[in-house]
């Protein structure tokens, strides 16, 4: 019997109401496509998909409550690259959040956001977050390029006592926290519908992003242990790395629409890779299923002009409001799990249109000036002593 992720996943997001981030050439086989032993190793010791202390954003708001805030904090956001609109979604995520929190809370909070101009450059980024801890910022929310690249950077935070979020996408297993969707299900989703669409049979094929790249690895492996665990007729007959670019990966599908004339679906590990297989699938006069993830405002502009067939929607907006809401609470003193879950839904044309917000039954928390909550707690401690003594 087929596992259902898709009505898994909707019974996730109505929770939400309840409560409420290359080798160019010929196709390669799969002892070819995955990251290198080194990469793998830092992060088998931490999966976020994995972690057993995990949580919910709905169910840490239903442990811990209000937010508290405390005055006069600056919090520093360093991403992969500026020039990728998903990332460029996440810092607008950061930067509204913050004015919400000041408006609701009535304290000043601020939040400088930096990334790089090229998804590969590690030492570029690893300079940001130096810098950001040396301007004394009160804590850290990273997405970083490679699962390596950010762990010297994030010693020296911990060092200065700055506590770490790491945000989507590259994993540090030395951070404190981690906030970020499931990778691994998005493979799951993407497999699933594809299966769907094509009657569970036909050949297909996978790009993916940089090796050293944690959501890379576990999107792979998410599609295919799904085609496997359910004994689906999908073939996979090609996957390679794109590096997470356009044109890379625009060039492998061209390449592999000539060497597989039946081949019938693309999944790709993100939203930029699949438009550039969309490119080629155009010009190539084919009808062949494509499917991103990440979905970027692109991406739901190609599935409504029929280009892109799906996305699964991390939701980067929203992850960054998550990851502020974390981080405060975690300032707060709050006992936050290692691992707190963001939304995520596959996007088609059948709900292309509708408001990310009620898809994943969003609603901010209620953020609090912390001097106020120990204020209250204080009062009603005083009011609980007194009304027992009249006992």
């Amino acid at each position: 019997m087929k596992k259902r992720f898709l009505a898994t996943l909707m019974v996730a997001t109505m929770a939400f109401a309840m409560v409420g981030c290359s080798t160019d050439g010929a196709a390669t086989d799969s002892s070819k496509s995955g990251g290198d032993s080194t990469q793998t190793a830092q992060t088998e010791e931490f999966n976020p998909d994995t972690e057993k202390d995990s949580m919910t954003i709905e169910e840490v708001r239903e442990k811990f409550g209000d937010v508290p805030v405390k005055s006069g904090l600056k919090l520093g956001a360093v991403e992969k690259s500026l020039t990728n609109e998903y990332w460029r979604t996440l810092q607008n995520g950061y930067e509204e959040a913050a004015d919400m929190i000041a408006k609701a809370s009535g304290v000043d909070v601020t939040v400088e956001v930096d990334g790089t101009t090229d998804e590969s450059d590690e030492t570029g980024q690893q300079t940001m977050v130096e810098n950001m801890t040396n301007q004394g910022c009160s804590a850290l929310m990273l997405s970083p390029i490679s699962d390596s690249n950010l762990t010297a950077a994030v010693e020296n935070a911990k060092d200065a006592k700055i506590p770490v979020y790491n945000v989507n996408d590259g994993v540090i297993a030395t951070a404190d926290y981690y906030a970020g969707p499931n990778a691994y299900q998005n493979g799951q989703l993407a497999a699933e519908w594809i299966s769907d669409k094509l009657g569970d049979e036909g050949q297909v094929a996978i790009v993916i992003g940089m090796a050293k790249a944690f959501a890379a690895r576990e999107r792979t492996s998410g599609f295919k242990d799904w085609i496997s665990d359910n004994n689906s007729k999908l073939d996979i007959v090609a996957e390679q790395n794109a590096d997470w670019d356009r044109q890379k990966s625009k060039d492998l599908a061209a390449t592999w629409i000539q060497q597989y004339p039946d081949l019938k679906a693309i999944f790709c590990n993100n939203d930029d890779m699949a438009l550039g297989v969309v490119e080629a699938v155009k010009e190539a006069d084919k009808d062949i299923l494509v499917v991103g993830v990440d979905g970027i405002g692109e991406a739901y502009d190609s599935i409504r002009d029929g280009g892109l067939d799906a996305t699964i929607d991390s939701f980067p907006y929203y992850t960054a409001r998550v990851a502020m809401e974390c981080t405060l609470r975690a300032l707060a003193g709050q006992d936050m799990p290692r691992v707190v879950a963001t939304p995520q839904a596959l996007i088609d044309s059948t709900n292309v249109d509708k408001d990310a917000a009620e898809i994943i039954g969003w609603g901010d928390a209620n953020y609090v000036e912390e001097e106020r909550t120990q204020t209250d707690k204080r009062l009603r401690g005083t009011v609980t002593g007194m009304w027992q003594s009249t006992l």
